[in-house]
């Protein structure tokens, strides 16, 4: 289980191949001197094999094999296991002074969402934590994501903390490398935006999500859900993996199907409008003060769910009755535009146009379903 506590062993020591030789050589009573007459090679060379000064070559591990009987590829596997044991050591030696790393990440609910193992060792906790991030060292972190989004740089009442979002968006990269697209095309994404839409109807958002993302992905465009992290305060993300594949990533912090809708067809916006492909755009409370594409993407949203001439209309019917909404007229307005009427609602209610506690009943609520 990914919780469960690991313990792995790894030695502070490892012993070279010259250490095999050395006991195979006592064993039949041979000589340094003796077995480098027999090789061709001289005495000191045989003798820093012997202390692991020397490698065993595969021109070596050859003539061991006729010197000894000892097959080529004994030798060999014993050196390169020495070398990476080595290698092992060395990393660990380095790792142990920078373990402080760790605490920049959110490990206890990278843990326990099984993100990531859990191991006793630290130093075994930041090689998890690095193999999450597809990096070799803490050093490589600041160079593949030191770089903060537009949306963070720019956001002046950002209170998300840096290090859990670029944890949540990782872990949406990995999700979305699983998920086979054809090469981006902008026309098909628009019809498959249009689809989408039509699917904010259904009483099954888990199916209708699954819908979506195979229509999405079927004009290069990853949809990825992944549950948000404390401090990340984020909505959702768009990013390009590769010139050819783009990635939507929500995740569903209001629980409620208008934010989540929202999302979705804020994040095509970004796709649709062309923002630079090189920026990852995250949707933050405050991102639309304060981000030109941002607003773009919220007004896209906008008017893609709700057209400003049926939205036009609607206001217009609502004055007509001197500020009543009712669930009858939500309803009918919402099946005239082909949304869900908790569309609707929420947009009434974010134009004010209707109370924050009323008809939210027309909402559906979101739960993630966990996949074993």
């Amino acid at each position: 289980m990914a919780n469960e506590l690991r313990t792995q062993y790894r030695p502070d020591y490892v012993s070279p191949p010259g250490a095999t030789l050395l006991d195979i050589l006592e064993e039949r009573g041979m000589t340094q001197n003796e077995l480098a007459k027999r090789m061709g090679r001289t005495p000191k060379l045989i003798n820093e094999i012997v202390k692991g000064k020397a490698p065993i070559t595969e021109e070596t591990a050859l003539q061991l094999e006729h010197a000894l009987g000892v097959p080529a590829s004994f030798w060999n596997n014993r050196e390169r296991a020495y070398r990476e044991s080595l290698a092992e050591v060395r990393e660990r030696e380095k790792l142990v002074d920078q373990i402080g790393w760790l605490e920049r990440f959110p490990i206890v609910e990278m843990i326990a969402r099984g993100w990531i193992e859990k191991y006793e060792d630290q130093v075994e906790q930041m090689l998890e934590v690095l193999n999450f991030f597809g990096i070799a060292s803490p050093n490589q972190y600041e160079i593949c994501y030191g770089i903060q989004p537009v949306a963070l740089r720019q956001s002046r009442a950002f209170e998300a903390d840096e290090n859990a979002v670029m944890t949540w968006l990782r872990k949406g990269e990995l999700e979305a490398q699983d998920i086979l697209c054809q090469p981006f095309d902008k026309v098909r994404f628009q019809d498959a935006i249009g689809d989408v839409k039509g699917l904010t109807r259904s009483p099954e958002i888990n199916e209708s999500v699954q819908i979506m993302t195979d229509i999405c992905a079927s004009s290069g465009v990853a949809v990825v859900l992944v549950p948000q992290l404390d401090k990340t305060r984020v909505s959702g993300a768009t990013y390009w993996v590769s010139p050819t594949k783009a990635v939507i990533q929500l995740t569903i912090r209001y629980k409620m199907d208008d934010q989540f809708w929202f999302s979705f067809f804020h994040e095509a916006g970004h796709i649709v409008l062309e923002h630079k492909k090189k920026e990852i755009f995250i949707n933050f409370e405050d991102a639309s003060e304060n981000v030109d594409e941002e607003r773009e993407a919220d007004i896209y949203a906008r008017d893609i769910l709700i057209p400003p001439e049926a939205y036009d209309a609607l206001r217009t019917a609502i004055a007509e009755r001197r500020g009543k909404v009712s669930r009858d007229l939500v309803r009918c307005f919402a099946e005239e535009i082909g949304v869900a009427p908790g569309i609707v609602v929420g947009r009434l209610q974010h134009d004010r146009l209707l109370d924050w506690s009323y008809l939210n009943d027309l909402k559906a609520k979101l739960q993630w379903v966990e996949v074993e």
